[in-house]
């Protein structure tokens, strides 16, 4: 019923909108795919809904800079394109962007469900609305593991086992697993979230929540991880070069049999892999007693309307129909990742523009469980925390319990910041 009344309150507003002609600004950052196919949207909902709509794009580099002087300026496009760790900076308070949840008369945002739209959410208030939701998931290469004789992991415990098992099996320079750098530190905050409970940045009180000693326990299931054949030493991997998972011939080989990667790198990592490779998604690992899967879910980007534009109703228009709608979602396709939009998801399944793969690891990435994310974790200060003192435990240069304090100062020190 909802629907039918917002199709009809639509409808009645595009016939209407030559007289309530509003021009509006949308800015963005992407490549020339994203450029090209933006632009085309805003063309196609600027038709329907009667509005001009000036694009505003650049590439990545510079653009978090040029965003945050116009909104500090008041000078922002009406709709835009933000990070979504950006949702903190900008609207700590939930006042410095327009509360979307005041246009749901616009907007549809059924098509959302709850998680999702807290994710944009500060302080009570919808800032952001999820433009693809993104998580990071276990990715096996089952040719590998079916070489070695072994059934896919379902635990820690399995992952562990495996390690001998490839070494023995398959040689030296097979491992049934790759964590380094960030991937690494991600791995530690996953086990010790699921021991845990609790995200390692409690979301809603912006405190450091792990006790030293939970840290500590989660940074040594690292070590045993390297010491069990599981993972490449770091030193190893970093003496190879630190090349990227996708450029890494051992992993195009099957030398490396698995990862732990966002959901919308698939392609990305399935695609430099040798004929007769199949990579398998499974269910996030899990470990005896624990409090929760830990999936690590974010919103990738987000829409927001400027709290200073003068018409933020067009606007909401524009970003339904970029999100919701059938002219403006077959015109953006997949280009900022599978939609978060149910509309939008059903609507490019159906029409062959996005592959079922996609669809089915967006699935496990939604239905599994987790505590919040918070934005800080994707902060370069407390991403080099985590990665820079993991790097100097790996390396032996400090033990478990000093790496565990440094982190602990570094992230403490990033929030007081916020």
């Amino acid at each position: 019923m909802k629907r039918h009344i917002l199709g009809t309150v639509l409808a009645t507003t595009a016939l209407v909108s030559v007289g309530q002609a509003a021009e509006l600004r949308m800015s963005w950052w992407g490549g020339d795919s994203r450029h090209v196919a933006t632009q085309e949207a805003l063309k196609v909902c600027g038709v329907k809904h009667g509005h001009t709509i000036n694009p505003e794009y650049t590439g990545w580099s510079g653009h978090y800079e040029k965003l945050t002087t116009q909104i500090a300026g008041g000078t922002e496009a009406d709709i835009m394109q933000v990070n979504w760790p950006w949702l903190s900076i900008y609207s700590a308070d939930g006042n410095g962007l327009a509360n979307l949840a005041e246009l749901a008369d616009i907007i549809d945002l059924s098509n959302w469900d709850g998680d999702q739209l807290q994710a944009g959410t500060m302080n009570g208030k919808l800032n952001g609305l999820p433009i693809s939701t993104t998580g990071r998931l276990f990715a096996f290469n089952k040719t590998t593991w079916e070489k070695a004789g072994l059934d896919l992991p379902k635990t820690w415990d399995d992952l562990l086992a495996a390690g001998p098992v490839f070494k023995e099996k398959l040689g030296d320079d097979y491992f049934p697993f790759e964590a380094s750098r960030l991937d690494a530190a991600l791995i530690v905050t996953l086990y010790g979230t699921q021991a845990t409970g609790k995200a390692l940045i409690n979301p809603e009180t912006s405190k450091f929540d792990w006790s030293k000693e939970d840290l500590v326990r989660a940074i040594e299931f690292y070590q045993t991880l390297v010491d069990n054949h599981v993972l490449m030493p770091w030193k190893d991997v970093a003496a190879a070069g630190n090349i990227a998972l996708h450029e890494n011939p051992n992993w195009a080989s099957g030398k490396i049999g698995g990862t732990y990667q966002w959901d919308s790198t698939y392609f990305k990592i399935s695609d430099p892999m040798e004929d007769g490779q199949e990579l398998t998604y499974v269910d996030l690992l899990s470990q005896e007693g624990q409090k929760t899967p830990g999936i690590y879910r974010k919103a990738s980007m987000v829409f927001s309307i400027s709290k200073n534009s003068p018409n933020k109703e067009a606007a909401a228009q524009i970003v339904n129909c970029l999100l919701n709608e059938e002219e403006g979602v077959a015109a953006l396709g997949a280009t900022r990742g599978l939609p978060g939009s149910t509309a939008a998801r059903s609507q490019l399944l159906s029409a062959g523009a996005v592959e079922q793969v996609q669809i089915a690891a967006q699935a496990r990435v939604i239905n599994a469980e987790g505590p919040a994310i918070h934005p800080m974790m994707e902060f370069p200060d407390v991403r080099s925390a985590l990665q820079d003192n993991l790097e100097l435990f790996a390396y032996g240069e400090v033990d478990a319990a000093t790496a565990a304090d440094e982190m602990i100062y570094a992230i403490e020190e990033a929030l007081e910041d916020l």
